[in-house]
């Protein structure tokens, strides 16, 4: 089971993260009353002005029965000078901004009863059209349009926002804690395995520990590649049939993160010494201590189910359960050596590279596969078949719980669309995490009290995730962060076992090797005796 939800989570986990939305307000009054709307534009196409006062005022028209793909039966004069309200639907963005243009128009509104896109066109549209343009749900012009009526005057216009967010820094704080917890974890249930001699011998732990302790060790690369193949299956699968799909994964979730807090805050209590009061019912030991956790585990995971589309304060629970998982997925998830772990990392970095930039050549609205299973259904093109006009909003649709989510505290105020979020999947936490992991162990085996290994990979991974924000920043785009992370992680630890002289050993990780049970056990060189005494192989 464990194996099982390690690789549907794996295969979601590095998802890209989503382009900022480019948001402003439409402002709508009649002299006496005023209301602001979300509206959604693209600077780089048609800017608006940063503030209500410099913004030019215009006479709101509705003309929200068309479409306006064509200008047949709209008469200039009426629309001479004025915005324009119009349906999205049929024809491309810089079709109906065109002609609207044609007819005097000088802004379009483009209502919308689907998720708000950026609105783009190709690269020889943009030059034609120099009207002000945007989009604004259809149900908040309903709203606008039984307040005002035909009296409504509009102002567009866009406060300018700052890239760099104190969120920003907080993802940071979570990731690098996290990798830091998990790791510091890890080495400290090795230590604990060593000493207590459940390990059967030198180096790090072997099957029996293993198992024993409910932890999962990839130790063959086989089986490692097996593993990834199955990832991309699993993501593949979830790009058809994500409708479905998305629902049993926000269960697993529940279920998978629920246990994983549980472990954390079992954890936290043998560590500061909590006693367990035992009692028993017909030959069942029960502990108070173990049914009050998982009565407060899974109600968090329960509340979280239930309201996991408020956007306003949910985003706590989700991070809370997130780190949870990562951490309980560092744990539990052991790399043998280094070379399961390049090869792991390895593998992950071309499958995140392969699903980010080279799917979409393949797809049908040239979005990435990665994007489009991590903004589900909404990640389409601009163009849209048909339109449909709901009186009442459409339920939100369902994303994936594998990121981490901070609102962006500088925008939080003037948030008139959505809450802006900083987003980290638990991908660029966990996958980095697991070479962490096993540097902490290896510390353990090497006996290393300055912890040598384990502290050089934590910092390359903070130097990795801050090169990650820095790119992100001057390009504008959410990036792969694996792309940084990966070779940060990976060749600092090789230089450190190359310096130190123990690239042998930190390549083999165990003192001796781990089989399949299906092979023959190894036998120390010249032996052929196997009942030789005190070794295991």
């Amino acid at each position: 089971m464990e194996g099982t939800v390690a690789v549907v989570f794996l295969s979601l986990l590095c998802l890209a993260s989503e382009i900022n939305g480019q948001e402003a307000i439409s402002h709508i009054s009649n002299g006496d009353t005023e209301r602001e709307f979300c509206i959604v534009h693209n600077h780089s196409w048609t800017p608006l002005a940063q503030s209500l006062n410099s913004a030019m005022e215009y006479q709101l028209v509705n003309m929200t029965s068309s479409l306006l793909c064509d200008s047949s039966g709209i008469n200039a004069s009426s629309v001479m000078g004025k915005a324009l309200v119009v349906m999205r639907g049929n024809c491309d963005f810089s079709q109906k901004a065109l002609i609207a243009q044609g007819l005097g128009a000088m802004a379009l509104l483009i209502a919308s009863n689907k998720t708000l896109t950026i609105p783009s066109a190709n690269e020889s549209e943009y030059a034609k059209v120099n009207i002000s343009l945007a989009l604004m749900r259809y149900k908040d012009f309903l709203e606008a349009w039984q307040v005002f009526g035909n009296e409504m005057q509009v102002k567009l216009y866009a406060p300018p926002s700052t890239k760099i967010d104190p969120s920003i820094a907080v993802i940071l704080l979570i990731s690098i804690g996290t990798v830091v917890l998990g790791g510091y974890w890890s080495g400290a249930c090795e230590r604990e395995r060593l000493n207590s001699g459940a390990s059967g011998g030198g180096g790090g732990g072997g099957g029996e520990s293993k198992a024993d302790s409910g932890e999962l060790s990839l130790y063959s690369p086989l089986k490692v590649v097996i593993f990834v193949a199955l990832m991309c299956g699993m993501l593949v699968l979830m790009y058809f049939f994500y409708k479905v799909l998305v629902y049993v994964i926000i269960v697993i979730f529940c279920l998978a993160s629920a246990s994983a807090l549980y472990s954390c805050f079992d954890a936290v209590m043998d560590k500061i010494g909590c006693g367990t009061l035992r009692f028993s019912v017909r030959n069942w030991n029960f502990s108070v201590r173990s049914l009050l956790l998982a009565a407060v585990c899974i109600s968090i995971s329960v509340v979280w189910g239930v309201y996991r589309n408020e956007d306003r304060w949910i985003w706590i629970l989700q991070d809370l359960l997130g780190i949870a998982f990562c951490l309980n997925f560092m744990k539990t998830i052991s790399l043998s050596n280094f070379k399961i772990c390049v090869i792991l990392l390895s593998l992950l970095l071309v499958y995140d590279v392969f699903f980010v930039f080279i799917t979409p050549f393949f797809t049908k609205n040239g979005v990435s596969i990665m994007v489009q299973v991590a903004l589900g259904p909404d990640a389409s093109g601009e163009k849209t078949q048909g339109v449909e006009i709901p009186a009442e909003p459409q339920p939100p649709s369902e994303k994936l719980p594998v990121v981490m989510r901070v609102p962006r505290l500088l925008a939080w105020a003037q948030n008139l669309c959505m809450m802006q979020f900083s987003i980290l999947g638990y991908g660029d936490i966990i996958v980095p995490g697991l070479l962490v992991a096993y540097c902490s162990r290896f510390d353990v085996w090497i006996k290393s009290k300055r912890k040598v290994y384990f502290v050089s990979c934590c910092i390359a991974y903070f130097l990795g995730m801050i090169l990650t924000f820095i790119v992100m920043l001057l390009s504008g785009m959410g990036q792969p962060a694996l792309l940084y992370l990966v070779p940060f992680t990976v060749i600092t630890s090789a230089v450190v076992a190359g310096c130190r002289g123990e690239m042998k050993q930190f390549w083999a990780g165990t003192t001796y090797q781990v089989l399949d049970s299906s092979r023959e056990p190894l036998l120390p060189e010249k032996r052929t005796d196997r009942s030789v005494d005190g070794e295991r192989c």
